[in-house]
């Protein structure tokens, strides 16, 4: 069964892998995907990823981070676009998220990158999502 929103549906197995304290998850890759888990390990939200190809299907595992007390370092996964409404920003009205706590994840014209980053070289793009 095809999926219409591979990105909301990557952003919910996550979710749901750290609500259920799963210590990791496995998710098709693509490359915007495999971006977006980049920029989570980069920030700080997930502990690892591995690139692995089960039975012909290339697929990523990502093994979710947990702090002292057992809560998911991941509070918070909000798609922003969807494939029947695409959300854009120009670099001076990217929104903050949590006041500058969480992470906000856009794809520009120089690839996936951060609203900070993206804010920083004065390019706009597509909002995909915020982690908090």
């Amino acid at each position: 069964m095809s999926v219409s929103d591979p990105i909301a549906d990557m952003l919910t197995k996550i979710r749901n892998a750290s609500e259920a304290k799963f210590e990791k998850v496995d998710i098709t890759t693509s490359k915007l995907k495999l971006e977006i888990v980049k920029i989570l390990k980069n920030e700080g939200f997930i502990k690892n990823f591995k690139k692995l190809n089960q039975e012909g299907m290339n697929t990523l595992r990502i093994f979710l981070k947990y702090d002292d007390k057992n809560d998911s370092v991941v509070h918070g996964l909000k798609s922003l676009s969807t494939p029947g409404r695409r959300v854009y920003s120009g670099y001076k009205e990217m929104p903050r998220i949590l006041n500058g706590y969480g992470t906000l994840i856009v794809s520009t014209s120089m690839g996936v990158t951060t609203g900070r980053k993206a804010a920083e070289k004065k390019v706009g793009g597509e909002l995909i999502c915020s982690v908090w």
